[in-house]
């Protein structure tokens, strides 16, 4: 690491957490946790810091929203250390991970559509349909829809005389949207929080605005994750 960035100018903890709306111990946790470059000493035993721990510290900062605090406090510890390759392997993680929340967000957008766009399920007899009418609709088994109950998908409801199960108009509506997001490869473990989300909106209609805010974050984590990038690429550069 070039000398100089270490001795131009001596900065204390005060001056890096000012500029950050940051406590001074939160600095000090920051440098003991690795995210900080180690500080010198002076002979009262004082902590002095340095540009590079300023650079350091909004380094971290920059990468928080991007890719989480645990995962950037990683980062910072593997470049501090001289472990690039493992840095750019977590950044990497990351992006993969932003992918894969971003193709999930258009799998349900999907879904949702074509669930929007279908006819209106059959709902003979008694204002619901039966196990084996709605598998055939789908082209799955009534085996699947069985399956689907247990893992808490769908919610039929049990003829007080026949014990048969009935579905209702919101339960073909979570079995039509389950059917969807498992053609697109998706786990029933992954789909849970989906159905959740349609439950507590009412419906696939009122979900627009949770698809919105989500949209959003998406979008806004990948921005901060350009922000991050730049910022370590200029700390890199300064570590020499």
């Amino acid at each position: 690491m070039p000398r100089n960035l270490q001795t131009d100018a001596q900065l204390r903890p005060v001056d890096l957490a000012r500029g950050h709306g940051l406590s001074t111990q939160a600095v000090r946790n920051y440098e003991e946790a690795g995210i900080l470059p180690a500080a010198d000493r002076t002979d009262s035993g004082y902590r002095t810091y340095t540009p590079l721990h300023a650079r350091a510290l909004g380094t971290f900062l920059a990468l928080v929203p991007g890719h989480g605090h645990r995962t950037a406090a990683s980062i910072m510890r593997a470049v501090n250390r001289g472990a690039e390759g493992e840095a750019f392997r977590l950044i990497d993680d990351s992006h993969a991970q932003l992918l894969a929340d971003r193709r999930t967000l258009q799998a349900v957008e999907r879904a949702l559509r074509d669930l929007t766009s279908a006819p209106a399920a059959r709902e003979p007899g008694r204002g619901g349909t039966f196990v084996g009418p709605l598998a055939q609709e789908l082209g799955i088994r009534p085996a699947t829809l069985r399956k689907w109950e247990r893992a808490g998908l769908v919610q039929p409801r049990r003829d007080p005389l026949t014990g048969y199960r009935v579905y209702g108009e919101a339960d073909v509506r979570d079995a039509r949207l389950v059917h969807q997001l498992r053609r697109g490869g998706y786990l029933l473990e992954q789909i849970a929080p989906v159905i959740d989300q349609v439950r507590g909106a009412g419906g696939p209609e009122p979900l627009e605005a949770a698809l919105r805010d989500w949209r959003g974050r998406v979008s806004a984590r990948g921005r901060s994750m350009l922000v991050g990038a730049a910022e370590l690429e200029g700390y890199l550069r300064a570590r020499g």
